[in-house]
């Protein structure tokens, strides 16, 4: 007897398979050549072990390490193994939580002291249990009792028992001797895991709560190769270098105080780079046919109780109280743009409208978590709303990913696409409307030619996504603007246009950021140039040097007259000598360095050197001006002066 599967990939393919077949026996059949890539699988939108069985009709999708789901089952069951490693090296400690991250895992311990020097013997510990290529075994308590006297020893697992839901299915995994309170999935066995590294270690409070007990925390990182492991140390030190938290604040660009945790202070440099982001997005808009609105920071309760942010996104908010009125400072631009949109009557004939606003959102964050200007909690998004009708929904997106893409482009970002479809529970909206969606954004992306990745059951509840992972110099990816279909707000604040028939409709429509949080975005392009940013982008783009106190005059001149190109210029007429002048400026990732003594006063000419070492010799100002305003206008990212 047989069953049929269908494949949910690009290829949607149906596969045959004998009845009481699994996903592992799924991921063998098409994968003879390299079996070990299915790492886990998605039944109908739920991620599973790959030895979930299959039945017939199930649409599956299966995960490599090359996919985020992968990568999150593949480190989770190797946190897994560090907690194993630690108790048969540390009986006393008492494993709490181990989730995956962005870039590897982390277990946190109670009763537990290390330093780096343990670093190694866990590492050696955690390859014995590796080569012994435990099978990740599923086991279901039938009640919370039951799951409670499995950790009767541990108080911290038992407060997560507690802390469940009556009707929550309460699961664990074992691998050898070791159990632990898991949702999974897991890894099918532990051989996968060929490479793993301890990273550091740091002290974290249980549950987050400064209040609790202190744990240990260990993080640490595996791959199925010891290149890629290889590879992302490399990266790792790489990284260190480019870290916007000490480049940022070494080149005055921002920073961070106490006084406001996790909301930046952009300093006068900071603010030159800031504004040539936001005066370059906006040109483009204004090309596409966009208009900006501004909308309220403080908005009423009944607001967000309408737009579903009071009763699902309370916790992430900013509230407060003015005359017995509660109010709460936005989470998210959506609601403003929603009753802008109901300021006036809207006809067939006004769609599409693309209304975007550069907002100043406040989410709460947990202290622990906030990271420079990667994790704040005080940003800005610059967000767009387009409404249309549901023919236009495919010319919207193809739009969009046409402004991302030159958008991108502008900055030598690469990046790459994800679909994320409909979600298998708590969604809202019609099948049809969930299909004629998906099609659009489906669509859309095939017309690009552009390869993508689907996420099959990963969309938002209100409607699917696509979203943008871009590439940074050294290869490391970063999501970033988002294009989502929402069939809820226009809904609940009754959205409406007036058809060519002359009925009333409601309008499709799409949420979608391109440099997502404007703070985010700036301390992406820190790392990706390395502080050294293109001319267009620079906070100091030309510095004067004076050989002597008697060549100022003729600096300040010619500063001026940069200045009056629309250039920021500066003039080093300090005692300091020539050599250390241009070393201070080189340092400062200054573009140009003009230097100016007695030949350059009398021949009214400059002496020109870039910041890479490169020496041009003698020009004239003219000269100089008429190429840096081209490469200026034309945005480039390279010098035309790059050549000696």
């Amino acid at each position: 007897m047989m069953i049929n599967v269908k494949l949910k990939d690009n290829s949607n393919s149906a596969i045959d398979l004998p009845a009481g077949s699994t996903a592992k026996d799924l991921a063998d059949k098409l994968h003879q050549n390299a079996p070990d890539q299915a790492l886990a699988a998605s039944i109908n939108g739920k991620t599973s072990d790959l030895s979930s069985p299959l039945k017939e009709g199930d649409s599956v999708v299966l995960w490599s390490f090359n996919e985020p789901q992968g990568k999150e089952v593949y480190w989770h069951t190797s946190a897994h193994v560090l907690a194993q490693a630690i108790l048969r090296l540390f009986p006393e400690a008492k494993p709490t939580i181990g989730p995956p991250i962005e870039h590897g895992f982390y277990y946190d311990f109670a009763n537990l002291s290390l330093s780096d020097a343990d670093f190694e013997r866990i590492e050696t510990e955690m390859q014995k249990i590796v080569a012994e290529n435990y099978i990740s075994i599923k086991e279901s308590f039938s009640s919370k009792q039951e799951a409670l006297k499995s950790f009767a020893k541990n108080k911290y697992k038992c407060e997560l028992i507690e802390s469940f839901s009556p009707d929550e299915p309460l699961t664990g995994y074992r691998q050898g001797e070791f159990f632990d309170l898991c949702r999974g999935p897991h890894l099918y066995n532990l051989g996968k895991i060929k490479a793993l590294k301890i990273l550091k270690t740091s002290g974290a409070y249980w549950r987050g709560d400064s209040k609790n007990d202190m744990l240990t925390r260990i993080y640490a990182i595996t791959f199925p190769d010891r290149k890629m492991l290889k590879d992302y140390l490399i990266q790792l030190e790489e990284a260190k270098k480019r870290d916007h938290k000490v480049i940022g604040p070494k080149l005055d660009l921002f920073s961070l105080k106490e006084e406001a945790p996790g909301m930046p202070f952009i300093h006068p440099k900071g603010m030159i780079v800031w504004s040539q982001l936001l005066a370059y997005l906006r040109s483009v808009l204004d090309r596409n046919n966009y208009v900006e609105i501004k909308t309220p920071t403080l908005m009423t309760r009944e607001l967000w109780e309408r737009s579903g942010h009071w009763t699902n996104y309370r916790q992430n908010m900013f509230t407060s109280q003015i005359e017995e009125r509660d109010f709460a400072i936005k989470p998210m631009n959506c609601p403003g743009g929603m009753l802008f949109y109901k300021t006036h009557t809207r006809s067939y004939r006004d769609l599409p409208m693309r209304v975007s606003e550069i907002g100043n959102v406040h989410r709460y964050e947990p202290s622990g978590s906030l990271s420079g200007l990667f994790r704040v909690r005080s940003f800005h998004q610059d967000d767009a709303h387009i409404f249309m009708q549901p023919s236009q929904i495919e010319s919207e997106i193809l739009s969009v990913l046409d402004l991302a893409k030159e958008i991108y482009s502008m900055f030598g970002l690469e990046y790459r696409l994800e679909l994320s479809t409909r979600p298998e529970k708590n969604t809202i909206g019609t099948d049809v409307e969930w299909k004629n969606a998906t099609e659009g954004l489906k669509g859309a992306l095939d017309k690009t030619g552009l390869p993508y990745r689907i996420n099959e059951g990963d969309g938002a509840f209100y409607g699917p996504k696509i979203d943008f992972h871009i590439r940074d110099a050294i290869g490391r990816t970063w999501q970033c603007g988002t294009v989502q279909l929402d069939m809820a707000l226009p809904d609940k604040f009754e959205l409406e246009y007036t058809a060519a028939d002359g009925s009333r409709q409601r309008p499709v429509m799409i949420h979608r950021t391109i440099y997502g949080s404007v703070e985010r975005f700036f301390g992406i392009l820190i790392e990706h140039f390395i502080g050294r940013f293109p001319l267009w982008l620079s906070p100091v783009p030309v510095r004067i040097i004076t050989v002597a106190d008697r060549h100022e005059p003729f600096a300040r001149e010619i500063c001026q007259k940069i200045k009056n190109a629309g250039f920021q210029c500066e003039v080093d007429a300090s005692n300091e000598s020539v050599s250390k002048k241009i070393r201070g400026a080189q340092l400062h990732q200054v573009n140009y360095m003009l230097t100016v003594g007695d030949k350059e006063v009398e021949d009214r000419m400059i002496n020109l050197r870039t910041r890479d070492g490169v020496v041009k010799g003698e020009l004239t100002v003219d000269d100089f001006l008429s190429t840096i305003v081209k490469e200026r206008d034309e945005r480039s990212l390279n010098s035309p002066y790059a050549e000696g």
